[in-house]
């Protein structure tokens, strides 16, 4: 367990407008963002039974991308002093001193009450709250209490990128069926084999830090075992969901062999011994592209009403 260090604001600098937009941009951590919303918009798809009305689509998406992009700017006001000593996030707009810690949290607090307000007045109120459980338990729960506590952070603290299907398909119905949870559940069991991967080649970033990533922990050994339970699981569920939701036999085929291949990879990564790093990152990569795959297929196949 580590405690978070408060440090003296970087002195401010000067630059451009444009220059301050790109930071402010990514503050919100964009391309998360995106993804964030590829699944929310593909859960819609998948409610409607097609193309959802496209004023309610932008509506709910913005509202969305405001509510993830205002968590990961309270995530970066938060994460600043671990920020400044790990490789990868070092550049990032609040360690270097580009953008001041208050008013990064400013601007996140700011954004989440926006999504709030017009997802309840665009979309439909549950759609807002449901939004706002994702922003909290992003904030709270990982960010502020499991992060620096557990090697489990990233198993419990996966929830909240696990909200966007939730908050998509209450946007179309205005109710949470099963298949929204179903959807949920697939991204929670993705989420440790895919971060584990990138803890398995950055973990001497992890270390520096003093974040208790499993690899950190528990070893490598443990932490591609656990990798493997994770993506039997996940094949799994992947396979539950036309049980609940209207998607054809493509689907079906298309969850399978994804997620074969994601199990024999994991298999494979298992073999991988220190210090070679190939494997994991191969692993990280085909997680991505699990993830876009599993939800295309997902809107190729939906059984229209």
């Amino acid at each position: 367990m580590i405690d978070r260090v408060v440090e003296a604001p970087a002195p401010p600098v000067r630059r451009g407008l444009r220059a301050v937009l790109a930071d402010y941009v990514a503050l919100t951590k964009p391309g998360i963002v995106v993804t964030l919303l590829v699944t929310a918009y593909c859960a819609m798809v998948v409610a409607a039974g097609g193309f959802p009305p496209a004023g309610r689509a932008v509506a709910t998406l913005a509202g969305l991308a405001l509510s993830a992009g205002g968590a990961h700017a309270v995530n970066m006001w938060y994460d600043a002093d671990i920020d400044r000593v790990m490789e990868r996030t070092r550049n990032r707009p609040v360690p270097t001193g580009r953008i001041p810690g208050r008013r990064a949290l400013a601007f996140g607090l700011v954004a989440e009450a926006l999504s709030a307000v017009e997802l309840a007045l665009a979309v439909n109120v549950l759609t807002a709250l449901v939004s706002v459980a994702g922003f909290l338990f992003y904030v709270l729960v990982y960010t502020m209490w499991l992060k620096r506590r557990t090697p489990q952070n990233i198993v419990i603290g996966g929830a909240a990128g696990a909200f966007p299907p939730v908050v998509g398909w209450a946007a179309v119905t205005g109710h949470v069926g099963w298949a929204a949870w179903v959807m949920f559940l697939i991204i929670f069991l993705w989420t440790p084999p895919h971060f584990w991967a990138l803890a398995l080649y950055k973990q001497e970033d992890y270390r520096r830090a003093g974040i208790p990533m499993l690899p950190v922990v528990r070893g490598e050994t443990a932490t591609r075992r656990q990798s493997l339970v994770y993506g039997v699981l996940l094949l799994g569920a992947s396979l539950a969901l036309p049980l609940v939701a209207r998607v054809g036999v493509g689907y079906t085929v298309a969850a399978a062999t994804l997620g074969l291949g994601f199990v024999g990879v994991l298999v494979w990564l298992l073999g991988e011994r220190p210090p070679a790093t190939r494997r994991a990152r191969v692993t990280f990569l085909y997680s991505l592209g699990y993830m876009v795959g599993l939800f295309g297929a997902m809107v190729a196949a939906v059984v229209h009403p």
